[in-house]
């Protein structure tokens, strides 16, 4: 019985001429495209995360100005990049080096947490971190 008189089917018209319009595919029949469009997903969030920029807590604030510390534009660029980067490797909370600065980063909230130069190193051993990056 056709109901519509306009030229256009309805959806149980379209079902009985294609049947496979109501199947969804299983996991295991998802395209190579369908994947592709996942992982550039997962690739923008990443990204998206790294653009907010990096902040500093008080105490990271107060050690960088009571050491003298002063980072350059690029040295930003890099503890940032450093930062995406353990993002990428699911690391929580990291060491992330800059020539001869240290700085310990929570990376899910994308914040510098304390930071060192080269003379507070010395003793070379940092707690409480899962991962470290070299930037």
């Amino acid at each position: 019985m056709d109901i519509q008189r306009n030229g256009f089917l309805s959806i149980g018209q379209m079902t009985e001429r294609y049947p496979n319009l109501s199947k969804k595919p299983t996991e295991s029949q998802s395209t190579v495209g369908e994947s592709s469009f996942r992982q550039l997903l997962v690739q923008k969030e990443l990204e998206h995360q790294s653009i907010k920029e990096l902040k500093f807590s008080k105490h990271a604030s107060v050690r960088l100005n009571d050491r003298g510390i002063e980072l350059t534009r690029e040295q930003m660029e890099r503890l940032s990049d450093g930062t995406r980067r353990a993002a990428q490797k699911g690391i929580q909370d990291s060491l992330v080096i800059v020539d001869e600065l240290a700085f310990i980063v929570n990376v899910p909230n994308n914040t510098v947490i304390t930071a060192m130069d080269s003379t507070d190193t010395k003793e070379s051993v940092f707690t409480n971190i899962n991962g470290a990056v070299i930037a």
